[in-house]
């Protein structure tokens, strides 16, 4: 029991490592102590530790210029071949409670969707959305009356205990409907019945905190993002 729940602390702080190595596998690139998404899938990286090693191994897996970003549970102390571009704090929430079904019923979406899914998150940038990244895992979606994609919500990373929501946007004509809400309810509902937990991270000055609070959701912890290119 105590192995157990360590695994599953470790496992909330490190997703992107342990994604890498369980469910997303075959979506890895990998070198030594150093794994990625593939480039078209996602921008995450991981490494094993954060040692001069495993950066070297990672630096084989990148292209110069090319941004990788990683989650660690401190900040990152970077070697001098890597310019660092970007790096906050963010936090980590999870949601450990059933949950009701939301009054929307989302549609999901498929390879066929992601044109439109790509030109949603371009407009409101809730975070990386490539051309590959629905492979990740299962994407929702709400449309209008007019059959536009408004809103969308998905799974990002996965492991054998837990599913990361992520994608989370909604067109800003259609705003204040309760469609992230719905959305986020229904995929974490999803991943309950399924026998993971749900986990997320958000800005933590961003408004929505509030709204994944009233679902259920929790501070599990703060981590650091950095977001670091080859010089």
């Amino acid at each position: 029991m105590k192995e157990d729940h360590a695994q599953r602390t470790l496992e909330s702080l490190v997703p992107i490592w342990l994604a890498l190595t369980t469910e997303h596998r075959f979506l890895a690139r990998s070198h030594g102590l150093a794994r990625r998404y593939l480039p078209d899938v996602s921008p995450l990286a991981a490494l094993l530790h954060p040692t001069n090693d495993a950066f070297a191994d990672l630096q084989r897996l990148v292209s110069p210029g090319e941004n990788v970003a990683l989650f660690t549970a401190s900040p990152l102390d970077v070697p001098g071949d890597w310019q660092v571009d970007r790096s906050r704090w963010t936090d980590q929430m999870i949601c450990e409670a059933s949950l009701a079904s939301p009054p929307v019923a989302p549609l999901p979406l498929g390879t066929t969707d992601v044109p439109e899914m790509l030109e949603l998150t371009a407009a409101t940038e809730p975070g990386p959305f490539l051309p590959q990244t629905i492979q990740m895992g299962s994407y929702f979606g709400i449309r209008a009356s007019d059959g536009r994609l408004v809103a969308m919500a998905g799974e990002r990373l996965r492991s054998t205990a837990f599913a990361e929501i992520s994608a989370v946007c909604t067109h800003p004509e259609f705003r204040g409907r309760g469609y992230a809400r719905a959305l986020v309810t229904f995929l974490a509902a999803q991943i309950l019945a399924a026998g993971k937990t749900p986990f997320l991270h958000v800005k933590s000055e961003n408004g929505a905190k509030v709204v994944y609070q009233k679902i259920g959701f929790r501070l599990r912890a703060a981590i650091s993002l950095t977001v670091i290119s080859l010089r």
